[in-house]
């Protein structure tokens, strides 16, 4: 048999499917990426990087935090990230789904339970494929029927934590989780509530301290905050009480054996902080984006979420590909998101808003997607 002829196979039916993938570069108006607050390539985020390299901040960390990798600028950003959102402590990892992927193979124990919304990030289930915790889905933003999987658990015996997991924004559908409503279940159940608020950081909450400003620093609450995102830079931290630190320190595998993120990277992200608090009217922008999107687009198709996040639900695989192309042929970055990224038959164009548009350019795009979705 020749070399790698069952994946030439699994690639030929994606392509079949019209669900082959390739990486393309970065051509035409951005309306394709997470940099909501256009940080990434901010002058005040430059400088604050060529000062460190001038101060002789290291690029590379050299070993893993265990060894010599740990350095004063990854405790330096771990203590004013815990200050910054509230919470007893953090933890800075190199990206949201190596962050992601360690805290759920590490935190939930055997006999616990994990209850996760059916859409959560696919690093979600990374992590509890390599944990030990039973998994049950609980469907999409429906307190009752995490309750229920609590309840069913607990019926049959279950004695363990149950874990409540979540994103509070939802990276594809640009809706928001109920997190006042699972924080009560979880006070209600003794459960533990992880929420994902790699979309929200940034963007939403006082400083841009997320949906879930109001939960940080409670005794039962464990967030992840992705720092690629609206914050422009890489990484995460995880943040919650410092037992959760201590715990992936000394049991997360994802932590323990991974080289260390880049002291110079964690000075960025710091200085990413100080840009949230220090320049609110970034959000206020973006949000008056989103409401001038979501009136723009709406003949189109477009339904408004109240997010930066706007999908147009097309359905078919190939149909939402033909119009992601034509619209890239114009001049407009978009996306096509299909399965298994989104569940079957709801391929979608995916609009996101960002400070790197504006209100002209957003009108132009509402006027092709007229012309090109079928």
């Amino acid at each position: 048999m020749p070399s790698f002829a069952a994946h030439r196979a699994d690639l030929a039916q994606l392509a079949d499917q019209h669900r082959i993938r390739r990486l393309l570069s970065r051509q035409g108006t951005d309306f394709a990426s997470n940099d909501y607050l256009a940080l990434a390539s901010a002058a005040r985020l430059r400088n604050a990087v060529a000062a460190a390299l001038a101060e002789g901040v290291a690029v590379g960390s050299g070993g893993s935090r265990l060894l010599r990798g740990n350095s004063d600028e990854h405790e330096a950003l771990e203590a004013e990230a815990a200050a910054f959102f509230g919470s007893e402590a953090s933890l800075y990892f190199a990206s949201g789904f190596a962050a992601n992927a360690a805290l759920f193979a590490t935190l939930p124990q055997r006999g616990d339970l994990v209850v996760y919304d059916a859409l959560v990030h696919a690093s979600a289930h990374e992590g509890m494929r390599l944990g030990r915790a039973s998994c049950v889905a609980a469907e999409h933003n429906q307190v009752d029927s995490f309750e229920a999987a609590i309840r069913q658990w607990r019926k049959g015996g279950g004695t363990g934590t149950p874990w409540i997991a979540v994103e509070s924004l939802y990276s594809m559908d640009g809706d928001r989780a109920p997190l006042a409503a699972l924080a009560k279940l979880a006070d209600a159940q003794d459960a533990i509530l992880l929420i994902d608020e790699a979309h929200a950081t940034g963007v939403f909450g006082a400083g841009g301290r997320g949906l879930a400003e109001d939960l940080e620093g409670r005794g039962n609450v464990v967030t992840l905050r992705t720092c690629g995102k609206a914050i422009g830079c890489e990484g995460a931290l995880v943040c919650g009480p410092r037992i959760v630190r201590d715990f992936l320190i000394n049991r997360g595998r994802g932590f323990i054996f991974s080289t260390a993120p880049s002291p110079l990277m964690a000075r960025a992200v710091r200085e990413s902080l100080h840009i949230l608090a220090d320049e609110p009217e970034r959000r206020e922008r973006l949000h008056d984006l989103v409401r001038h999107a979501e009136r723009a687009l709406a003949p189109a198709g477009v339904q408004p979420t109240g997010s930066q996040i706007l999908p147009l639900v097309i359905g078919d695989d190939a149909a939402t590909m033909r119009a992601a192309e034509a619209l890239q042929a114009a001049g407009f970055d978009v996306r096509g998101i299909r399965p298994p990224t989104v569940p079957r038959g709801t391929s979608r164009l995916r609009v996101s808003l960002t400070l790197n548009v504006t209100t002209e350019d957003v009108d132009r795009l509402a006027a092709l997607l007229q012309e090109v979705v079928p």
